[in-house]
């Protein structure tokens, strides 16, 4: 049975809440049409950050905002059946097509409320533990999405984690080129892309057990360390295809939103996906057969600054 199709009133207020996707260094790489009354959602490259794993942040990031597309839709009582990678069109990420309308459930009214208050947290979080039952929620998010959440339990685990995610790092360090990268989507003052100094937490220092991204944070005063004993996490999917990659966004974004609908905060590491032997060494050490699409710290920090969002009539064809 035929829906009627989405139109641009529709189309402009879920694309506000879809911008609101975490994306690689915020460099929010997507554009949002309409086509046969379908919305869809494509890959911009001009926005793509210059590094190897390009494409991977592209479909990541573009899944994410589906994902928000999703909820959005949902609220508005017009919710969508996405089609991920429906042509061979390499650009189109998904097509959002009308499904019956319907009332929202009190669980993407939720999820949907969270979208505004998302934000990636790079500061310390206190030392109280993430109890049971957020534990099971969260894993249920990327489950309930077609990936899946391992939680990291155990000082051994942790650290053996930690160890992969700073050997990646340092090898992206290593990389003038990709050193450039960073620096280019710093931002030292109010800007609708790339990460302010408010917002990058505190500079990196010897003894942090994860590496934050060098976005040129603040000298950490006396007292703020990092949390020893952090909740980590691996998002992953059963392979690795372009498709794979759209179903880890979306994972992902259920589980910061869950996350965020919880009170908790969370921050993201993607330096061990992005180098090949890393992300083959993060594999190894969970014992599963799938593939390792983000590494997230979470727990309870204090409330951060969102990072700005173009707006969406730039992102709108």
């Amino acid at each position: 049975m035929e829906h009627n199709g989405y139109g641009p009133a529709e189309l402009s207020a879920a694309v506000e809440l879809a911008v609101r996707a975490p994306s690689m260094h915020n460099s929010q790489p997507w554009r949002f049409g309409l086509a046969g009354g379908a919305i869809e959602v494509l890959v911009d490259p001009a926005r793509l950050p210059a590094i190897p794993a390009r494409d991977w942040a592209g479909l990541v990031s573009c899944g994410a905002a589906v994902f928000n597309l999703r909820l959005a839709l949902a609220a508005l009582g017009r919710p969508a059946v996405a089609v991920v990678r429906p042509s061979g069109d390499a650009a189109l990420v998904a097509r959002l097509v009308p499904d019956a309308p319907r009332p929202p459930s009190g669980a993407e009214r939720a999820l949907c409320a969270a979208i505004p208050r998302r934000h990636s947290n790079r500061a310390p979080f206190s030392t109280a533990k993430v109890p049971a039952d957020l534990r099971f929620r969260l894993r249920e998010a990327a489950r309930a999405e077609g990936g899946w959440l391992d939680l990291i339990i155990g000082t051994s685990a942790v650290d053996a984690l930690a160890e992969v995610v700073n050997a990646a790092n340092r090898v992206l360090r290593r990389d003038e080129a990709y050193a450039d990268e960073l620096a280019r989507w710093r931002r030292d003052t109010i800007s609708p892309d790339g990460v302010p100094v408010r917002a990058a937490g505190y500079a990196p220092e010897p003894q942090d057990l994860l590496p934050m991204r060098a976005f040129g944070g603040r000298t950490r005063p006396p007292g703020r360390d990092y949390e020893p004993e952090p909740l980590v996490a691996v998002l992953g999917t059963a392979t690795d295809g372009p498709a794979d990659q759209v179903t880890a966004g979306q994972a992902l974004q259920r589980v910061l939103l869950t996350a965020t609908d919880a009170g908790l905060a969370v921050s993201l590491f993607s330096q061990p996906i992005e180098v090949p032997v890393a992300r083959e060494r993060l594999r190894s050490a969970l014992g599963r057969q799938g593939v390792p699409q983000m590494v997230l710290r979470v727990g309870y920090g204090h409330p951060g600054q969102p990072s700005l969002r173009r707006p969406a009539a730039a992102v709108i064809d």
